[in-house]
């Protein structure tokens, strides 16, 4: 099977768009090379951005088609598109009291703004505030890095707002879970590596496969048939700058967390520690082979099952407590609630020993796992008894 091709986030592409637009400003038209947007993961995109309709609501936008490479992405094909025009000090400092964009202090000068295409944040609990368009933190930085690295020596500029919109984004919102969460009139601008990843699950099984395969290679005789693993980038990134695991010896499985477990017992794991948000991991506690959304969304459900473990309310409390959990938007939003009763880590704490029991059966006897979940909003964190010991197993071994 040939590798399946990789695309370029919602983020990205704006990035390309913003700086096309700030070297149209400069100008007066897109110089003949390609538009390069370093990327946090260290690599680099080359993209051809195109002025917009000169007649039409995008006159002064220049915008970027998303490719979503071989991922089954609702916004491929999309167009990405930005305008940067210059605004005066008071409109400028008018956006940044009342406007429903963004600023920020290590970009003085620059406003990021949303619109037509861009869904608008209604609910608490997501990475933008209500209120606000749904542009999120990773791409905020590279959409005004990209501007930055256009304008910086012409101070003559003075303040410039940048203007996102994406063309028949409307529709497209609708078919993502942007209502769902709380996000209308349009589509989120996301990413964290600027890269999409292609979701086809016989290649990324594979992939998976000589993922573990290689790591449990890689092991010294002392940390024999052990294995990190997370569903994804926020679990990597926790066992990198919480746990000191390098980014190499880390398995990230997406959401087929059963397969995961199956094929680590069969290329011979013995002992995994298993680390991810609470938003993927409670779903492991509820006994959920494949943490996907298409599979449905009982995490609320899960979580007031664990509340109910817990067992340490009078019960009008905890009938009060599951219905703010049950109507909180996202996960974080709901540790939140339960920390104001005391409860969280110990919530989050059953809720790992629970995903322990499921990732075990599905490693029928061969694995040994532990497990750690955290919370993105208050870092919670909720661990099983021997995961600081299979750590510091591990450890030992790397030294020695």
């Amino acid at each position: 099977m040939g590798q399946l091709r990789k695309g370029f986030t919602t983020g990205t592409c704006a990035s390309a768009a913003a700086k096309a637009a700030a070297l149209f400003l400069l100008h007066n038209t897109l110089l003949p090379s390609p538009v390069e947007i370093p990327l946090p993961g260290g690599a680099v995109s080359f993209l051809n951005p195109v002025p917009q309709d000169p007649s039409g609501d995008l006159a002064g936008y220049w915008g970027v088609q998303k490719d979503a490479g071989d991922d089954p992405d609702v916004t491929g094909g999309a167009w990405i598109c930005a305008a940067v025009v210059q605004v005066d000090p008071k409109e400028f400092a008018r956006l940044c009291r009342e406007g429903r964009g963004y600023f920020h202090k290590d970009f003085p000068g620059l406003y990021l703004n949303g619109g037509r295409g861009i869904g608008m944040v209604t609910k608490q609990g997501l990475a933008c505030p209500p209120g606000h368009y749904a542009i999120n933190p990773v791409p905020r930085t590279m959409i005004f890095s990209a501007v930055r690295q256009v304008v910086d020596g012409h101070g003559d500029l003075g303040c410039l707002e940048i203007r996102l919109a994406v063309p028949g984004g409307e529709g497209l919102g609708e078919r993502t879970f942007n209502p769902r969460l709380g996000i209308v009139g349009g589509i989120s601008i996301l990413g964290t590596t600027g890269i999409v990843e292609p979701m086809s699950e016989e290649a990324l099984l594979e992939t998976i496969r000589l993922d573990i395969r290689t790591r449990l290679l890689e092991n010294s005789r002392e940390q024999a048939g052990m294995l990190f693993m997370a569903p994804g980038n926020y679990g990597s990134t926790w066992l990198k700058t919480a746990l000191g695991v390098p980014e190499d010896r880390i398995v990230k499985c997406s959401n087929f967390v059963k397969a995961a477990m199956e094929m680590a017992a069969e290329e011979g794991g013995t002992h995994l520690l298993f680390t991810g948000h609470l938003g993927k991991l409670v779903k492991v506690a509820g006994g959920v082979e494949n943490t996907h959304s298409r599979y449905g969304d009982r995490r609320m459900e899960i979580l007031g099952d664990l509340v109910r473990g817990c067992g340490e309310l009078p019960e009008t409390d905890r009938e009060r407590l599951l219905h703010r959990i049950g109507h909180a938007n996202t996960t974080d939003e709901a540790v939140e609630i339960l920390e104001e009763y005391g409860l969280a880590e110990q919530v989050l704490t059953l809720g790992a020993a629970q995903a322990k029991t499921w990732l075990e059966h599905w490693g029928a006897g061969h694995l040994k796992v532990e497990v750690v979940l955290f919370s993105g909003a208050s870092r919670t964190v909720g661990r099983t008894k021997g995961a600081r010991a299979l750590l510091e197993k591990w450890r030992r071994g790397d030294a020695g």
